[in-house]
Parts: C-alpha cells; structure tokens; sequence
C-alpha cells in the first residue's frame, strides 16, 4: 500500500484530545501516504466542503462538510437518508479530486456505508468500540477485512465470513518515556480521557479520592461540553459529577491538553488509575486506548478489571470482579502503599517494554503485512 491514497472515516472529529483514528491517520502520513481524514457531519458549516491541513495532523488532510439532508432522517427514513447521502459522498470525492485506493472506517453508525466509495478501493473496517446495535453491524457490510483492538468484538462480527485479525491499541512513541519514576515525596495519581462519559464509576473514583487526602489527582480530558471534540453527557448527573470534582482540593481538571501537553503531564505522575463501570462502559471492560499510553510511561496502572490484559499482572494491577468495583478502593490503596515495588526499575521496563512493541508504527506495520497476504 506504498503512497496510497487513504480516506480514514472516523465519528470523533479533530481536536485536542486524539484516539486511536487521528493516531492512525497521523502514522499512515508519516509513511508518506496521501490520507483525508474525514470529520462527522457538521451541519453549522457555511460551506458544504472544506479541506485544510489537520492541526499537529503531520500533513493529513482534515475534511469537513455539510450533508444538504437533515441528519434525523437516519432514523426516520433511513432509505431516504443514504440515497441522498450516497449522492453527497460521491459529490465529495469530486471535490477531493482524489482517487481513492483505501477506505478505512472507523464508523460503528452506518453513516458512509462502504459502498459508497470506488469499487476498486480496499475497504478496511475498524471497530474500536463496542457494537450496541443494528447501524453498527451494517456498517460492516462490503468491508473486505476487519481489525479490533479485542477479540470480543470480533466475535461478533463472525458472521461476516471475511478475515478478521486482533491488533492491540497503538500508542505514540512520545508516551515511551525514557527518565526515571519521579519521586518527589507527593504522590500524583493520573486519569484521563473523557469526563462527560456516562460509563465513568462516579461514586467508586470519588470514594477513591475521598479516602487518599493526601493524593494529588490530576484528569486530563474534556469537563465542558463547549471544549470536548468527543462525545459526552451533559445531563444533571454529568454536571454534578463534574461541580463534584471541582470542590475535591486535591483534585486538578486540566481539560483537553494536546498530546505533548499530556506526555509531559504524565512524566509527573507516580500512578494511574483507570475506574469505568463495566455494566454501562462502551468497552465492556475490554479495552482502553490509555492503557498503552500508561504503559509507556512506565508506571504502575491501578484499573477495574479489562479482559485484554487479564493475563497480564506484569501490566496492571486490576480489579478481579467483572460486575463491580467494591474492591478497586482497597486495591488503590494497597497499591499506592507499594509504590517502590510496583514502581521499581524492573517492572518498569517490562511495561515500557510493551508499550514499544505497540505503536502505532508497529501496528500499521503489521495491517500492512497482513493487507498483503490478502490483496
């Protein structure tokens, strides 16, 4: 797939905090191919079409547009919606002026079905997410192979009949960091990633931060709707989780940082704390695009229980029970007393170690290997 042209499909659109399609789509244009990444639906657009450089994209290619269908009708009258959306991505491509060699989707809603797009392009599906109902298993129709980052997932798209292959989480080498843990005498717990998520366990994390006064804990991520280029609640719930935050003293919302900005905040960190109810998470306690960014710094990485890893003590320390985190407070605790024994030099490495083997690099070498044993 040497300078391919590449269209990468995402349901996040561009912004501070990147996940695994804006990660991808920053490698494929470091290996020099010509890649468009292109944003959801957005429909306060002045123009239909627009096409700018991503910011810290390394050169991919940011699509914006505005479909002239009023989005409800997918729901409503979804016949009616993809005819007409399957007339405004082919006005799309026109405007790209691009021959497209490679589709690769990272949509669970069946916005852009693959036919859409040149039959002679290679059409990768990527769900990363888990498929929670009928859009997301249509929107694997006319893929010509699949990637996960768990087996779960693809389980359930068997039926599928085409090749199907396990690719962990990528991470950016900038997360491989290379210094000693930081002991500065105050313990610092890193979290991150979206606080606007329902499937946060609210009451276990702030039972956690309740009981370790003397913790700084320090939240990367999206706390303001108006901020957040990912998904998120804003109901009641969500808001008091938040206001809850906010009055913990030891307790610090950076927001939305960019990706340097979080390596360097992680280099200050002496823990990580992954804390998600597996009944309402997304994931299902499957996976988590953080831990391979954890796992670069080094240090230990206190989490509810992830079926990924389960094998892998050496990686995190995890909750044992896959229906709730009664434990997970004491497991904190008991851990964070530990901290030179989970910290010391030798399980370090062998988290660090992980890591490397994963980046995004690596993982985009090894789709390419198996792309062409295929194709």
């Amino acid at each position: 797939m040497e300078g391919s042209t590449v269209i990468v499909i995402s349901p996040q659109s561009w912004g501070k905090m990147l996940v695994s399609k804006h990660h991808y789509a920053i490698e494929l244009a470091r290996l020099g191919h010509r890649v468009f990444f292109l944003n959801p639906p957005d429909y306060s657009l002045e123009k239909r079409f627009s096409l700018q450089e991503a910011p810290n994209g390394e050169g991919v290619l940011l699509v914006s547009h505005k479909p002239p269908i009023p989005y409800f009708l997918k729901f409503k009258a979804t016949g009616v919606f993809h005819y007409l959306m399957g007339r405004h991505v082919r006005s799309l491509l026109r405007f790209l002026k691009a021959d497209i060699d490679m589709v690769w989707s990272f949509d669970l809603g069946n916005t852009y079905p693959f036919k859409y797009f040149p039959a002679t392009a290679k059409k990768i599906f990527y769900p990363v997410d888990e498929p929670l109902n009928a859009f997301a298993f249509q929107s694997a129709k006319g893929a010509d192979i699949i990637f996960s980052i768990t087996r779960e997932i693809l389980e359930k798209y068997k039926y599928l009949a085409i090749p199907a292959y396990f690719i962990n989480h990528g991470v950016d080498p900038r997360f491989l960091l290379s210094d000693d843990v930081c002991e500065t005498g105050e313990v610092v717990v890193g979290l991150s990633g979206n606080l606007l998520r329902p499937d946060i366990d609210r009451e276990t994390l702030l039972d956690i931060i309740d009981s370790n006064q003397q913790i700084r804990f320090r939240f990367w991520g999206s706390y303001e709707p108006s901020s957040a280029n990912l998904s998120g609640n804003t109901d009641p719930g969500t808001l008091n989780f938040i206001k809850a935050l906010q009055r913990r003293p030891n307790v610090m919302l950076e927001g939305a940082v960019t990706t340097d900005e979080l390596v360097d905040g992680y280099s200050r960190v002496s823990a990580f704390l992954i804390c998600y109810d597996i009944e309402k998470d997304q994931s299902k306690g499957t996976n988590y695009h953080k831990i391979m960014e954890f796992l670069g710094t080094g240090r230990v990485i206190v989490s509810n229980n992830v079926t990924t890893f389960a094998d892998r003590p050496d990686l995190l320390v995890m909750n044992k029970s896959r229906t709730d985190n009664k434990a997970l407070p004491s497991l904190f605790s008991e851990t964070i007393a530990g901290l030179g024994f989970y910290n010391d030099a030798a399980r370090v490495e062998v988290r660090r170690n992980f890591a490397a083997g994963n980046t995004y690099r690596k993982q985009v070498e090894r789709i390419e290997g198996i792309l062409k044993q295929h194709f």
